[in-house]
């Protein structure tokens, strides 16, 4: 059954999906970068290129033709894709095809809606009998 962990208070969503990414890749794991906003997908293949500056994150969109053999996937719809590793969710609904993933990411926010939005997928999961944790992202350690 597929792990469910939520990052709340993320003050960076965005870039705590790459530090997940870079930390799964280093262990030798997929992943896959759930989002629906095909413009964020850009943005964040944008970035990723960029930072962090004295690292490398191996990814490409799902539609590429070298999809099936890059470790970080940045994409909306599963396709062909035989990475089954990490799933990290951007959107806001929960991904139909998350139980094919070992793990899943969720990334919540700062703001109220996208509070809102996690509680939702939270209960989701729970009533399915997925076990839950949180990582509250704004308790420093």
């Amino acid at each position: 059954m597929t792990r469910v962990d939520f990052y709340s208070n993320a003050p960076d969503k965005h870039d705590l999906a790459r530090v997940i990414a870079q930390k799964a890749y280093r262990q030798g794991l997929s992943v896959m970068v759930h989002s629906t906003n095909d413009e964020l997908l850009a943005e964040l293949d944008r970035r990723w290129w960029q930072e962090p500056p004295s690292g490398f994150l191996p990814h490409c969109v799902a539609q590429a033709e070298h999809a099936a053999s890059t470790p970080v996937i940045l994409g909306s719809d599963i396709g062909q894709l035989s990475h089954a590793d990490v799933l990290i969710n951007l959107d806001d609904a929960t991904p139909n095809f998350f139980s094919r993933f070992e793990r899943l990411i969720e990334i919540v926010g700062t703001d109220a809606e996208d509070k809102d939005a996690a509680r939702q997928r939270w209960r989701f999961y729970q009533q399915r009998g997925y076990a839950t944790t949180n990582h509250d992202m704004s308790v420093k350690s």
